[in-house]
């Protein structure tokens, strides 16, 4: 297998309504953050539905899921003005659904956990991970744990060392 082939990746298709990403790999705080970048783009031009196929996720980290909490926060800002806008997860298998659960998510996201065969627009546009410094790394991680305690205050408790080391390591640069 080539290293392009094995690496973790979104496909998107960014003209579909709903805006369709399908997650393939491992997703992970060191790739999650082109995502958040896609969502943020999506909601700025007025798309506020979304479907997320896990169908090929391997797995998933708290980095990955804080930026789900926080795309599914700043479309609940949203739907004051745009309403009708939605994160709908699909095909997340049993654990990453537990994952989900456990960190509250299913509060914020529509989660379709069936297996069915679902008929979505062909994913081909691969979004593509910036390089990005020691910093801008731990300010994403950063804002993703803290996205995590936003959906639920239960997740502090979880995350209260990671959270002291980053911010720490954020305050020094």
């Amino acid at each position: 297998m080539s290293e392009s082939a094995s690496k973790p990746v979104y496909l998107v298709d960014a003209s579909s309504d709903p805006v369709v990403v399908r997650i393939d790999g491992r997703a992970s705080f060191q790739n999650s953050s082109c995502l958040r970048e896609f969502i943020v783009e999506m909601l700025g031009r007025g798309r506020t539905r979304f479907i997320l196929d896990f169908q090929l996720c391997a797995s998933m980290d708290s980095t990955f899921l804080g930026v789900l909490a926080g795309a599914a926060i700043e479309l609940h800002k949203q739907r004051k003005t745009a309403p009708g806008g939605s994160i709908v997860v699909m095909r997340v298998g049993q654990r990453n659904l537990e994952l989900m659960r456990n960190l509250g998510l299913h509060r914020l996201l529509t989660i379709d956990a069936g297996d069915a065969a679902v008929n979505l627009p062909k994913c081909d546009t691969p979004l593509e991970q910036k390089k990005a410094s020691e910093v801008e790394s731990a300010r994403h991680v950063l804002e993703a744990h803290e996205n995590l305690v936003s959906a639920d205050e239960a997740n502090r408790a979880k995350f209260q060392d990671v959270l002291a080391f980053l911010r720490n390591r954020v305050e020094q640069k």
